[in-house]
């Protein structure tokens, strides 16, 4: 089959995009208001972008039919600052639960049964019981129009200055136990997924390929 997004044209009862862009990790974003005010919301257009230094980013839509902000994105407009939490399959309830749109004044994380932990450099806290944090400086917001004022995104790129990793989390060898972690992600529809199996390759080199017929284009 082919469509053209613009054209609404792909005749399924849901749109098939975000189920073909899958697995996505989970941003379990918090971030406090200039007032006091703690916000923690799920985002599952999230990912890393780099790691010297690194920098991550997350897509967050709008809040109300006419373009209104979320929480998530005044607050950081307030006060440039943000936490990222891993989501894990021992959390996914407690994840879910926050992805509810309420009034302002709720706190996602007493409201969820979820604790708080203070940060070391930011104001916004983490999440008791994962495993990775990331303690963000806004950098840059994005703005990406929809084709109608409730499709609006923002794309919020936030510096890491912090990392937080579960002692019990890291191998003897000094690498990070994701099959530990068991870390979410998000697939399409109301589907998610968790990581439960791995498996490794070595990079290719270009010696590799030497003598080897090429793939047709």
């Amino acid at each position: 089959m082919f469509f053209e997004p613009d054209k609404y044209d792909h005749g399924f009862r849901y749109n098939p995009i975000k189920a073909c862009v899958v697995p996505r990790p989970i941003g379990w974003i918090s971030t406090i208001s200039k007032a006091g005010l703690v916000n923690l919301a799920p985002f599952s257009f999230f990912n890393a972008l780099s790691y010297d230094p690194p920098y991550v980013c997350f897509s967050v839509g709008v809040h109300t039919e006419d373009g209104g902000h979320k929480d998530t994105v005044l607050n950081i407009g307030e006060t440039g600052e943000f936490v990222y939490s891993m989501a894990t399959w021992d959390q996914r309830d407690q994840m879910n639960q926050t992805g509810l749109i309420v009034e302002r004044e709720v706190n996602e994380l007493d409201a969820s049964g979820l604790e708080a932990l203070p940060s070391k450099f930011v104001k916004p806290p983490r999440v008791k019981g994962s495993p990775v944090h990331f303690e963000c400086t806004h950098f840059q917001t994005m703005i990406l129009p929809g084709n109608k004022p409730s499709s609006d995104h923002h794309l919020i790129v936030g510096k890491v200055i912090g990392v937080h990793i579960q002692d019990d989390m890291i191998t003897e060898d000094g690498l990070v136990d994701t099959l530990k972690m068991r870390p979410i992600a998000r697939l399409g529809y109301k589907d998610y997924t968790s990581v439960d199996s791995v498996f490794q390759m070595e990079k290719t080199t270009p010696e590799d390929l030497l003598g080897k017929p090429q793939a047709a284009e």
